[in-house]
């Protein structure tokens, strides 16, 4: 009886000592895998970033190019205008 006793006795210390230990590995565990998760979240994040500005910075471009395209047809359009109102004032 004092044997079975004693294997009861070692089974439970066996449990007191497992459980606590395989539950500090368990949670050790978890926060390595969130802290990776975390990681690999922020690394898209950071590429969904660069891929915003990339696409910003060459529209920033375009637009520029567009602008500047304008600034040549508006130019045109006024040297026009001041003939067409040399020609009316020399008509009228």
């Amino acid at each position: 009886m004092s044997d079975q006793m004693s294997d009861h006795i070692e089974n439970i210390f066996l449990a007191a000592f497992f459980f606590p230990a395989a539950a500090a590995v368990l949670i050790f565990f978890m926060k390595y895998v969130s802290a990776i998760l975390q990681a690999r979240v922020r690394l898209a994040q950071d590429e969904a970033y660069r891929e915003v500005a990339t696409k910003a910075a060459a529209a920033q471009s375009d637009i520029a190019v567009a602008l500047s395209s304008f600034g040549v047809t508006l130019a045109e359009i006024q040297s026009r205008l001041v003939a067409v109102e040399k020609i009316l004032k020399d008509v009228g």
